[in-house]
């Protein structure tokens, strides 16, 4: 076949490798031929060799079809049978330069120094950098245009329906099992695994560690891995206030319901919140500390409303969270004084398990001195209520006392939590 004379498909240098047969697969309609990135250029190999479109597309109907047979695959070449719509049937082979057996000595020591290789393609997987690393050495593992030779008993001197057919068929084989193409290149599996164990004792040995009993990797070569990984760039620099938003107004009128005021609100809020998250994962503490719980689309239309956008903003806000105008202003003060705990001490009417209940019960009894004199209070599961007054203590479910006040017939916030409920009463009393 023109073409095929002069490139090297056996590697004379090399042990024998051994063939490995995989039965015929099912037809595959409607399915990708190829998920893996190494199984995508391998097709991309196919597509880019072969001259003749048309046939490329009636391949991969063959290959759709179930039409190929059981698929053989030995170092330098691939074999199947594949039967055309009329029954005709075609012996078809498609050829892959082998390594030469200084590549291979090349490319097993660079897998024998990184640990992660190994355990990679032990996995049967394949990663970039894997191959990157095999380039940087002169290898090239997947195959590139005009790599694939076609040879076929139907007479084709370019790729045909035929080799189109068992080349789809393959990309599925390298899917589930890189080693394929590795064998293609010249080494079976396990002649490929007892090469990396003898390099990765002999290197354990070099670096004053006993060889293991058994097959594997030793730990000081697992830990290499870390060695693959390029270091973490720098931080970037904190940034001491967030920009100034976009005028969207004049020139061209939005679009129908389209609000200007709205979104350029949003933006200088998302570039304030940027600069905050950015300040705070710069910060020693960020490490320690938990991220903050995502807020939910209620909770942010009160933080929204807290950076007073104006009243059409806070109108929607309000419509957008289920609140009217009153409701909105008091949710905003308990966001303000607590943030979405403190909204939640607001909103939630819950009732303390019993022993918290009796925690809290004893720790507000016993916050007034024997002497001093006591307000009556009327418990509904998590409220104090002083009997006969505008005074009521809220007890959270982080274990803190929030006063509220009774204004124009309802419950508003009137300070931050404390632990200690009858300051936090005297305060509201002193302030009536």
């Amino acid at each position: 076949m023109p073409g095929v004379e002069g490139r090297m498909y056996l590697d004379e240098g090399a042990s024998a490798a051994v063939e490995r047969t995989f039965e015929a697969l099912p037809a595959a309609p409607g399915r990708a031929f190829a998920r893996s990135w190494w199984g995508q250029a391998w097709l991309k190999a196919l597509e880019d060799t072969a001259l003749d479109g048309a046939q490329v597309k009636l391949g991969r109907r063959h290959a759709r079809a179930g039409a190929v047979g059981a698929v053989s695959v030995r170092p330098g070449r691939i074999t199947a049978v594949v039967q055309d719509p009329d029954h005709t049937r075609h012996r078809s082979d498609v050829l892959l330069q082998q390594l030469s057996a200084a590549d291979w000595d090349r490319f097993l020591d660079m897998v024998a120094d990184r640990a992660g290789h190994i355990a990679a393609l032990l996995d049967r997987d394949m990663p970039p950098v894997l191959v990157e690393d095999a380039a940087a050495a002169g290898i090239e593992l997947l195959p590139g245009i005009g790599d694939l030779e076609p040879e076929c008993s139907c007479g084709a001197w370019d790729h045909c329906a035929h080799s189109t057919a068992l080349c789809y068929q393959l990309a599925r084989l390298l899917d589930q099992d890189p080693f394929v193409l590795l064998l293609m290149r010249g080494r079976g599996e396990q002649e490929l695994l007892d090469e990396l164990q003898a390099r990765s004792a002999s290197r354990a040995e070099g670096a004053g560690v006993a060889e293991p009993s058994g097959a594997g990797v030793p730990a000081v070569e697992a830990y290499a891995a870390r060695d693959i990984l390029p270091p973490l760039p720098e931080p970037p620099p904190l940034v001491a206030a967030p920009g100034a938003p976009p005028v969207l107004g004049g020139g061209t009128p939005p679009a129908p319901g389209v609000d200007v005021a709205a979104l350029e609100f949003l933006i200088g809020d998302a570039a304030a919140r940027a600069q905050r998250l950015l300040a705070d994962a710069l910060s020693p503490r960020h490490p320690d500390g938990p991220p903050p719980p995502a807020l939910t689309p209620a909770q942010d239309a009160v933080r929204l409303a807290a950076a007073l956008p104006g009243a059409p903003i806070s109108a929607r806000l309000a419509a957008g969270s289920g609140r009217d105008a009153r409701g909105l202003a008091s949710a905003v003060r308990a966001w303000e004084l607590g943030g979405a705990a403190g909204l939640a001490v607001l909103e939630e009417d819950w009732t303390p398990e019993p022993e918290a209940l009796a925690r809290a019960t004893s720790r507000l009894a016993a916050a007034w001195e024997d002497e001093e004199p006591r307000p009556r209070l009327r418990v509904t599961r998590n409220r104090w209520t002083v009997v006969g007054g505008a005074a009521q203590l809220r007890y959270g479910r982080d274990g803190r006392w929030w006063p509220y006040r009774r204004e124009g017939g309802q419950w508003v916030p009137a300070g931050p939590a404390t632990d200690d409920p009858a300051g936090a009463l005297a305060g509201l009393s002193a302030e009536g």
